[in-house]
């Protein structure tokens, strides 16, 4: 979490839509071989939770459950030229580049889901991913052959972490004037960095 409170973001709605619409992060745990990190799908439970599976012979598999572990789902980055601003001679001589991001952090005690758990996150992870991809017809898991699903399933792990702290960064120039912001914004854009501009932009209408 960036340590200017300019930037910290506490609007745990907006952070249940960032976890469905990215719907991927990365867990870091300590382990007895050292630190690791395992890059996974995740899904939220809506009520403090969320749900991921690793391969069965991850590094993080075998140590994971019973451990406090740390989740971080990235959303929209974009490297900020100094020369967007569209500042004074005298102002500009003061500023810098730098990075506009936004970043969740999860903290929680992990704990391993049984078969059963496993089945239903999986069936639920690919119905609400499908949802996305209409008109196309959802793809289920109907479709698999059973002893096929039932190896691979054999094959991963599934994990729930109970969330006890959230921690976001939403780093969108909120330091600078608006005016500023929106030239940058406008330079984003014309860079096809579209999400951040966008984000950037949402934010002055708040």
């Amino acid at each position: 979490m960036h340590p200017n409170s300019d930037f910290h973001w506490n609007d745990r709605a907006a952070h249940e839509a960032m976890i469905a619409q990215i719907g991927f992060g990365m867990i870091f745990a300590t382990t007895p071989d050292g630190p690791r990190v395992a890059h996974v799908p995740l899904l939220s439970t809506g009520d403090g939770a969320i749900q991921f599976h690793l391969a069965r012979g991850n590094a993080l598999t075998k140590h994971l459950a019973g451990m406090d572990a740390l989740f971080v789902i990235n959303g929209p980055d974009a490297y900020i030229s100094p020369d967007w601003y569209g500042l004074s001679e005298d102002e500009q001589k003061h500023q810098v580049p730098t990075w506009n991001y936004v970043s969740l952090e999860l903290e929680g005690r992990v704990r391993q889901m049984n078969r059963d758990g496993l089945v239903a996150f999986l069936d639920e992870a690919s119905a609400h991913h499908e949802e996305q991809l209409a008109p196309k017809t959802p793809w289920t898991r109907d479709k698999m052959d059973e002893k096929r699903f039932d190896g691979l399933v054999k094959s991963i792990v599934g994990f729930e972490m109970e969330i006890k702290a959230w921690r976001a960064t939403a780093k969108l120039n909120q330091n600078k004037p608006a005016e500023a912001r929106e030239n940058v914004a406008a330079a984003l854009d014309k860079g096809g960095r579209r999400a951040m501009a966008h984000m950037m932009r949402e934010l002055d209408k708040e």
